[in-house]
């Protein structure tokens, strides 16, 4: 009986996964400027595979060719995403990264159909990118958009290798696999870049809570919901991505939008979960 006091609501274990997960941005952006960008993003996924590690211990002699052929490519397009979007958001607002890395799962969600109100809702997105975009506000950074743009692609490529992955391997071991793999790809930058030679105790300390905030606790929670969850309520709680991501940047770091960027940011939400809602079951 004392299990189920503890059982969180599918929904609200979204939303609290959500929540995390910027959080947790949050906290490596105020990182950033005593390891830099790629020391903690080094930092975060090292730890995090440790703890995945230690947590699945993935039997990697018992992988076969067929799955190394999938698992490696995903735990590198994993590992340059988080690089990716942490070089975004040292450039631009974390709101308005999320906001542009959104398209790339958008796009997947509805590549390949003819249907006209699905490219309505691709028109809709291009609008929060014009709005986003630097030749529209001369306060944003190109170089931020083009890497939030960036880690849009490598993420609609993750969820496409990630549905490849979860077929013919167990889930745990997929991502505990995958993070290693990821953090043999970024740890060298996090040396070149000199951000981890100015770790301490404390920073430690705070990379261990960003892995557990961007990573453990995010994913423990999401793998839940999608037990109870339908996935159409599911990818409609994650469109929610971009405004979780401007309220908690606001909250923690003061990164003010102007009028222009929230209407950017709701176009997206709105685009998404449209497209959630009208696509085909």
């Amino acid at each position: 009986m004392q299990n189920k006091n503890f059982n969180i609501p599918p929904v609200y274990a979204v939303l609290l996964a959500i929540i995390s997960v910027q959080c947790g941005a949050a906290i490596a952006k105020s990182l950033f400027p005593t390891i830099g960008a790629a020391g903690t993003a080094s930092l975060r996924i090292g730890i995090s595979a440790i703890i995945l590690l230690l947590a699945y211990r993935p039997n990697l002699k018992a992988i076969t060719p067929k799955q190394w052929k999938i698992v490696v490519p995903y735990g590198l397009t994993l590992g340059a995403m988080n690089l990716i979007f942490y070089m975004a958001i040292e450039r631009i607002p974390i709101g308005l990264a999320v906001t542009l890395e959104f398209i790339g799962p958008l796009l997947v969600a509805i590549i390949g159909s003819k249907r006209l109100l699905d490219y309505c809702w691709v028109l809709l997105a291009a609008a929060g990118i014009v709005l986003i975009a630097p030749w529209s506000n001369d306060s944003i950074d190109p170089i931020g958009v083009l890497f939030a743009l960036l880690a849009g692609a490598l993420w609609a490529t993750y969820i496409i290798l990630g549905g490849k992955v979860s077929k013919i391997m167990h889930d745990g071991q997929a991502v505990a696999t995958g993070m290693l793999f990821g953090a043999v790809l970024i740890l060298p930058s996090g040396f070149y870049e000199n951000g981890l030679a100015n770790l301490t105790p404390s920073f430690f300390g705070m990379g261990v809570a960003l892995a557990l905030l961007s990573s453990a606790i995010p994913f423990t929670l999401e793998m839940k919901a999608l037990g109870q969850l339908p996935p159409r309520t599911f990818s409609i709680l994650m469109s929610l991505e971009p405004a979780a991501a401007a309220l908690c940047a606001y909250v923690f770091l003061q990164e003010h939008l102007n009028f222009c960027e929230i209407i950017a940011i709701i176009c997206v939400v709105i685009a998404s979960v449209g497209s959630t809602l009208t696509a085909k079951r």
